[in-house]
């Protein structure tokens, strides 16, 4: 990415994001968290998209998954949220508070779109402990 044409202003995004987020952590701000997140996933495909050689790894699924959780958040006021690895796999956020109604609605929406229905559940750990 070094030698995009949108590299250095992406860069300047990233490092901006990454102070914004100190603060929201501190106040807990959960619709600048959703802001920050989806923006970092979409800023990232889309240099991908934009690179030379170009390459889009999001499959219609994928597209399918981001645009029912922006649905079902802007339905319910949840604070569900989603992120992108560097491929097609969407991950889904939310706070624990919304876990039960979360489930139900990855259940019940999303995993249509899961390859043969799959997903995995994790969450935060509490790091890597000396044996």
């Amino acid at each position: 990415m070094h030698g995009h044409p949108f590299a250095e202003r992406r860069f300047q995004q990233a490092h901006d994001h990454l102070e914004r987020l100190k603060t929201v952590f501190s106040s807990g701000d959960l619709d600048a968290f959703v802001q920050i997140v989806e923006s970092e996933a979409l800023t990232l495909h889309t240099m991908m998209m934009t690179s030379s050689p170009y390459f889009i790894l999001m499959k219609p699924n994928t597209l399918e998954i981001i645009n029912k959780i922006w649905r079902y958040r802007k339905a319910s006021g949840s604070h569900v949220c989603f992120t992108l690895d560097a491929g097609a796999n969407v991950h889904v956020l939310y706070p624990e508070a919304e876990k039960e109604e979360v489930f139900q609605f990855i259940r019940k929406e999303l995993v249509q779109f899961c390859e043969n229905g799959q997903y995995i559940c994790d969450r935060i750990g509490f790091g890597a402990k000396k044996l």
